[in-house]
């Protein structure tokens, strides 16, 4: 975006944003690629049937990560949500009918504690019960872990339907070691790595480390319709999320999806509505998704990084030129490859604190929203990723401004 004033936003009388905290749904996620764009008008022009589009987005998506199969879903939590319902129902109609009512069915999925989060609310949506497991020792400096690998293993029972997996660079037990347990009990494992790219390899890192789903954000570093998701994984699994999601209101002698996606024969009838009728996603989402994915495959990571690095580098030399604040570049502590400014308010000195400083930041026209997450311990972040380099430059301005010292 620009500075200018002349967004649709500004014809709507909303006050646009200048993004320097990321690709944070709540702002927009990220800026769609050109790419996308073009697919999404071009799909709008003709009808097709969604389920002949999804088996075409799953051979793609297969290709990609390496999955046997894949699935273009409303967002990364719907496909968390569809994927716990998959391993909730199977190939049971009946069961997927009735979901999310698990009531006498086995239905609880497993989770370190510490990979608990609000997210985790996409799983439970599916009707499932989260059993966590485990403490948070590890920073108690005993040299115990959160989640011992025996704890894991003896939480999955005969209730037990999956493992879930909140994948960040500082999340444990390994998820090898996870992987494993589960597996030697016969159970699925579910990766939530919706903000885990890039790098464009990790798209195909969870598959090769022997989960059974993962599920990915396309509206993040992608840069697909802010709306759509990925859920790559096991051909059965998938099977059951088509089933549960595809528009199922067709009159039997007439129902014939493509096999890729639904075994007709395995079926004893049509499915019903399921619970993924209120997650549809429209052809232009998946079409868009799809171009945004290629794109995405195809950029050289190391330039786009180095790219963000540098940026990041020359907003912190800016920034340090204001005696009040103490600014590093440090990794983001979401993905192992973006580089964050990190901002420290000396609030003994500094005319305004950071909480007031991120407020006032906020209420601009246009709004600038920096990360404030630790606002409580005086720090705010800038990332790199969705700023142009006039933004990055009308960013440290407007900091300066608020704070009443003109940087240099």
């Amino acid at each position: 975006m620009t500075t200018g004033g002349n967004t649709i936003y500004d014809d709507l009388g909303v006050p646009p944003v200048i993004n320097a905290t990321g690709t944070k749904t709540r702002i927009g996620g990220t800026l769609i690629r050109e790419e996308a764009l073009e697919a999404m008008n071009r799909a709008a022009e003709a009808f097709v049937r969604i389920s002949d589009l999804q088996a075409a987005a799953s051979e793609r998506i297969s290709e990609v990560t390496g999955a046997d199969a894949g699935y273009v879903t409303n967002g990364a939590s719907s496909a968390l949500t569809l994927g716990a319902a998959a391993c909730i129902a199977g190939d049971d109609l009946e069961l997927m009918a009735n979901l999310p009512d698990t009531e006498g069915v086995p239905s609880e999925i497993v989770m370190p504690r510490t990979h608990r989060n609000g997210y985790d609310h996409a799983l439970r949506a599916a009707g499932a019960d989260i059993v966590d497991v485990g403490a948070n020792d590890y920073h108690l400096g005993t040299g115990s872990e959160n989640t011992q690998p025996w704890q894991l293993d003896a939480a999955i029972t005969e209730e037990t339907v999956a493992v879930a997996y909140m994948e960040k660079p500082f999340t444990r037990p390994p998820l090898e070691t996870v992987v494993e347990i589960a597996h030697d009990n016969d159970v699925p494992v579910i990766v939530d790595a919706a903000a885990e790219l890039p790098p464009t390899g990790n798209l195909s890192k969870y598959v090769d480390q022997g989960v059974d789903l993962v599920a990915f954000s396309g509206g993040k570093a992608i840069r697909g319709p802010q709306s759509s998701g990925i859920l790559a994984g096991r051909e059965d699994l998938i099977k059951s999320v088509a089933r549960q999601h595809l528009d199922m209101h067709a009159s039997e002698p007439v129902y014939d999806p493509p096999e890729e996606l639904v075994d007709l024969e395995a079926l004893p009838g049509v499915p019903l509505q399921g619970l993924g009728r209120s997650m549809k996603v429209g052809k232009e989402e998946i079409a868009g998704l799809i171009a945004a994915l290629d794109a995405f495959v195809a950029e050289d990571d190391e330039a786009v990084l180095a790219e963000w690095h540098d940026r990041s580098e020359r907003i912190a030399g800016e920034l340090e030129s204001i005696d009040v604040l103490d600014v590093e570049v440090a990794n983001a502590g979401k993905t192992d490859a973006v580089s964050t400014v990190v901002v420290t308010v000396d609030e003994e000195r500094s005319p305004v604190d950071a909480e007031m400083l991120v407020s006032a930041l906020r209420a601009e026209n246009p709004r600038i929203f920096v990360g404030g997450d630790d606002v409580p311990h005086s720090q705010f972040t800038i990332n790199p990723r969705c700023l142009a380099d006039s933004e990055a430059d009308y960013v440290v301005d407007r900091i300066a401004a608020n704070l009443e010292i003109e940087a240099e």
